[in-house]
């Protein structure tokens, strides 16, 4: 995900001794952790002790005397780099130690014990599943709990996610990201103190297809269902007066195959909604409604003169994408308002617009980086169908594994202070996630 060490902090050292620099790791714009340079080092060391010196990156060196404000400004920006360059390696960024040491720093930070408690998980429909876990329980273990709370069978649990959401007054869910490996689900969402963040369950696919699967069991076929009527009822799904009748009696009848069957021919059917944005495509500052879903981003921009245009973009026509990050220039207190954040997200991707013809489009908004993931695990997905694989748990191929873990890959990051300019084109090129899924375009797709 988003790794980020926007500011430091100076502490006074074990018994007073001395002071020491904390670095403070933000995800998403949310502390995560603090860290000191030496805890740094040391995952350094173990992970060139793992996987060798050639297949980690360079780590800031150490200096014997005290550190300038300018060195230790320097030394935050290579940190950054450096944890930035772990995450993105699909090796490193996946390994159990680099996911291990953040949860136990995340845990340690937030000053929570290991202890038994309950955790409470919704549902689409409002229910609220209890599990009893540990607080140190990551998000594979809390994920397993409530699907075996929900009896859920083993093979069906790759198909659902946990997310974390932000409820609204009308009652629907903002999507802020999809619980990672690296983080402690009780944790993450104690630390906010604000009720309303919330953890859901849902399903974490894009092919309507695989719903034949999740249907083919009781447990699976309840949640696809409440999650359907809830997307309806929502307005995520569009539904004219007619296709409402019928679903209306598919609901009196309890007759869930037949109402998802009926929902999926309808506009929208499992697309995800994201909440209202900027974008500079068809012009700068056009107000967006941005959906994901059906292996594509669909905009519906309000132009300057109030008309409403709709379009999409296929994730198989984007070339690259990455998001960018503006981050204030601030000496003030760190790790205040955890909540909050006034980091700028943009999600910019490059477009084959026509045969020859790539152009640039960006999306501000601050679930940038859930877009981010949600285009990744759309590639991921069409990449494990192509191969012939599958996501149930058990299949024999093995392929469920990357499936499980479609956010765990890092689309890059670049920070700078506000007032610099965050165009595409001052971007280096390691800036950039490549999409292979782009190479296989013909001209019949064009």
């Amino acid at each position: 995900m988003h790794f980020s060490i926007p500011e430091t902090e100076t502490r006074a050292g074990d018994g007073g001794a001395a002071a020491y620099v904390a670095y403070n790791i933000h995800v998403n714009g949310v502390l995560h952790c603090r860290v000191r340079y030496s805890q740094l080092l040391g995952l350094h060391e173990q992970l060139r002790k793992e996987y060798g010196a050639n297949v980690v990156p360079a780590f800031p060196p150490k200096k014997i005397f005290t550190l300038t404000p300018a060195e230790v400004e320097q030394r935050r920006e290579q940190l950054e780099k450096y944890m930035q360059a772990v995450r993105q390696d699909p090796t490193l960024g996946g390994s159990e130690t680099f996911n291990s040491f953040l949860r136990k720093a995340q845990q340690e930070t937030q000053q929570i014990p290991t202890e038994e408690v309950v955790l409470e998980v919704l549902l689409s429909n409002g229910q609220k599943v209890k599990v009893t876990i540990l607080t140190s329980d990551q998000t594979e273990d809390v994920l397993e709990a409530v699907a075996s709370k929900l009896d859920l069978p083993d093979d069906l649990v790759g198909y659902f996610s946990l997310f974390l959401v932000r409820q609204t007054k009308d009652g629907a869910f903002s999507f802020v990201r999809k619980l990672q490996e690296f983080e402690l689900p009780y944790v993450s969402v104690t630390s906010l103190h604000n009720p309303e963040f919330q953890i859901i369950l849902r399903k974490s696919y894009w092919d309507s297809a695989y719903d034949d699967d999740v249907m083919e069991h009781r447990v699976g076929l309840n949640l696809l269902y409440a999650q359907t009527v809830s997307d309806i009822e929502h307005g995520w799904i569009l539904v004219n007066k007619e296709q409402h009748r019928q679903l209306k009696s598919l609901q009196e009848k309890v007759s869930k195959k037949e109402f998802i069957r009926l929902a999926q021919t309808l506009k929208y059917y499992g697309y995800l909604k994201f909440d209202p944005c900027v974008t500079d495509f068809p012009e700068k500052g056009c107000h967006v409604v941005v959906s994901a879903g059906n292996n594509e981003l669909n905009f519906q921009v309000r132009l300057p003169n109030e008309q409403i245009k709709e379009g999409s973009f296929k994730v198989t026509r984007m070339r690259c994408w990455r998001v960018t990050s503006s981050v204030p220039m601030s000496n003030g207190p760190s790790g205040s308002s955890p909540g909050k954040s006034e980091v700028k997200l943009e999600l910019a991707f490059e477009y084959l617009m026509s045969k020859d013809r790539l152009q640039w489009v960006t999306i501000t908004s601050p679930q940038a980086i859930m877009l981010s993931i949600c285009l990744q695990s759309m590639v991921d997905e069409l990449m494990v169908k192509k191969s012939g694989g599958s996501i149930r748990k058990d299949s024999p191929d093995g392929s469920w594994e990357p499936m499980a873990k479609l956010s765990s890959k890092l689309n890059s990051v670049s920070l700078r202070g506000i007032s610099h300019s965050s165009s595409a084109n001052d971007v280096g090129a390691n800036d950039f996630h490549g999409n292979y899924a782009f190479e296989g375009i013909g001209d019949e797709d064009l």
